[in-house]
């Protein structure tokens, strides 16, 4: 297949959960622009129909559903729904998540087991619902002769350099790249692959707190060699690419997007 044609998402669904904001939305325009059937899923009916309105500039193959990934019985639901829009699931990507900010900061022993288990009901069972039933669908239909798909999590490089005062969020973070790459070793012989991407400092809503100081955000970006803050369309990229037939021998790796913080 020729390399531009490999990138072609036209006959491709691809899902984003938390697709309707940040790095997801992000993501989900750069689909949008390469051909995909995009789904979006988030939380907030509100942010959805914005992010539909914006989305819907770039192509009219887009669908919003709102979902609570914290909630078993609605993933299993809109996945259905999802997959039955086009009959078929190419790709889906778990962004869904709560935010480093969702408990507030405070030192690790003002901390409480409801902290974590905010973050481990959407960051770790949300992730581990919405990819086991996309899995569910991709295995199925590889069992019928079509084989393929790409599943993506999304981590944090706090799992890589401590977070001081982000115990739950980090703790929850770092068990996506393990999850996924279990997902790589065990679906591999369906063609499917599973590949986490690793955000640095991003400029988004949950980062807003960060990125107003002036003072911590400048201390940051004295950190990062790309003297910037990222942005979501630094996404739309590397989403095309794990969507693509162009990734389809690229499993169980993390990518880092980051503007080379951890090179330090």
């Amino acid at each position: 297949m020729p390399l531009l044609q490999s990138f072609d998402l036209s006959a491709k669904t691809v899902l984003v959960t938390g697709g309707n904001r940040g790095i997801g939305l992000g993501m989900a325009k750069g689909l949008a622009e390469a051909g995909a059937t995009v789904v979006i899923w988030g939380s907030n009916a509100q942010n959805n129909e914005r992010a539909i309105a914006d989305l819907r500039a770039v192509s009219a193959k887009v669908h919003a559903m709102t979902v609570d990934v914290a909630s078993e019985t609605e993933v299993v639901a809109a996945m259905e729904k999802t997959a039955g829009i086009t009959g078929r699931l190419d790709c889906a990507i778990s962004n869904a998540a709560a935010g480093s900010g969702t408990s507030g900061v405070k030192p690790f022993v003002q901390q409480s087991t409801d902290d974590l288990q905010q973050f481990l009901d959407v960051n770790v069972k949300g992730s581990f619902r919405v990819l086991r039933e996309a899995a569910e669908y991709m295995i199925a239909r590889a069992k019928q002769g079509d084989p393929g798909g790409s599943l993506v999590g999304l981590t944090s490089v706090g799992i890589v350099r401590g977070m001081a005062y982000l115990e739950p969020y980090a703790t929850s973070k770092g068990a996506i790249p393990a999850m996924i790459r279990a997902l790589a070793m065990e679906l591999g012989r369906y063609g499917i692959r599973a590949n986490v991407i690793m955000p640095g400092f991003i400029e988004t809503d949950m980062t807003q707190r960060l990125h107003e100081d002036e003072g911590m955000r400048d201390s940051i970006v004295t950190r990062i060699p790309a003297r910037r803050w990222g942005t979501p369309e630094d996404f739309a990229g590397l989403a095309v690419y794990l969507a693509s037939d162009a990734s389809r021998y690229h499993s169980g790796d993390t990518l880092c997007v980051d503007g080379g913080y951890l090179a330090q």
